[in-house]
């Protein structure tokens, strides 16, 4: 673990859980990612500016960071897009048939004490933790 910052990972976590405490204390909404995401491209329905917003949010702090002169660090990604659009795919369809992302279960969920967010935590850190071990010391990546 080279890039290893105790210090940095906690005060964004703090934001992350204070942006989540916000959204619901002032519009009563959960800030997982893939629903708001989700609801902001189907076709209909309305009330998709603060959706806009917010995925918006996700894509302009980092740059903001950077340009404030804190490097971005680059992305480690596969050689073959195919491997990329293949996985792309697989956490779209995981999360729908877990009925939210890592961010609503693991951040909102718990913190509403939702025992299907807890269960669904579980299962995600779980599956890390296997793909991790797998990939590490069977494959060698």
């Amino acid at each position: 673990m080279a890039n290893f910052t105790p210090l940095s990972g906690a005060i964004g976590g703090a934001l992350i859980g204070l942006a989540s405490a916000l959204l619901m204390l002032l519009t009563g909404r959960i800030a997982g990612v893939s629903g708001i995401f989700g609801e902001s491209l189907a076709i209909g329905g309305g009330d998709k500016s603060w959706r806009f917003s917010f995925i918006l949010g996700l894509v302009i702090a980092p740059l903001l960071s950077g340009i404030a002169g804190y490097p971005l660090p680059v992305p480690r990604m596969p050689d073959s897009w195919i491997v990329i659009v293949a996985a792309g795919l697989l956490v779209g369809f995981g999360s729908r048939l877990g009925g939210g992302c890592t961010s609503g279960h693991g951040v909102c969920g718990i913190a509403r004490l939702s025992p299907r967010s807890l269960m669904a935590t579980v299962l995600f850190m779980a599956t890390a933790m296997t793909v991790v071990a797998v990939m590490r010391h069977v494959i060698g990546a």
